[in-house]
């Protein structure tokens, strides 16, 4: 299999124009995303959860820790843009994030608090309005202010992405 089907196994992110189906769908992507990602590490052994779900790649338990690390920046960030006039917000180094003593913990760990929140991230979701949703923030690694829209269709992606990750591994190895 080739490194771009392993890396992207649902394909790389490609956003939409705006609306509110795809909006729904987006969300409902990130709703359903601790169901998904508990299910898709169900049963697997320390072993498992310690292979790498491509050559060169994040093993499974690595994954599970940065959808957590990644969450939460993002719902830091639709909190800031909800409540200040087009913040800038912080990039970080994932790479790195991946390699802190904290991604050694249990995958649990990281399930639980993307249970957490993604329950508030919902809570958020369910009360904007079509104006919030034109909201922007400032990322560095972007020439472009980032609105909302784009935000929940971007973790919408991620949420899909990283299970298949999971998903597509445990296929190829008949787990």
């Amino acid at each position: 299999m080739d490194t771009e089907s392993l890396s992207y196994p649902i394909g790389r992110f490609s956003p939409e124009s705006p609306s509110a189906d795809v909006r729904r769908r987006a969300v409902s992507d990130i709703g359903v995303l601790p169901g998904h990602l508990a299910t898709a590490v169900l049963g697997l052994n320390e072993a498992q959860l310690d292979t790498p779900y491509r050559p060169e790649g994040w093993t499974v338990r690595q994954v599970v820790h940065h959808v957590a690390d990644s969450h939460m920046n993002a719902f830091v960030r639709l909190k800031m843009a909800l409540t200040e006039n087009r913040p800038g917000v912080s990039a970080y180094d994932e790479k790195k994030f991946a390699m802190l003593g904290d991604t050694q913990l249990p995958v649990t760990v990281s399930l639980e608090l993307v249970r957490s929140l993604h329950a508030r991230w919902l809570a958020i979701y369910g009360t904007m309005t079509e104006t919030d949703w034109q909201r922007t923030f400032i990322h560095p690694e972007y020439p472009e202010p980032l609105t909302l829209d784009w935000q929940v269709q971007m973790y919408g992606w991620h949420s899909r992405h990283h299970v298949a990750h999971i998903t597509a591994l445990r296929r190829r190895e008949g787990w």
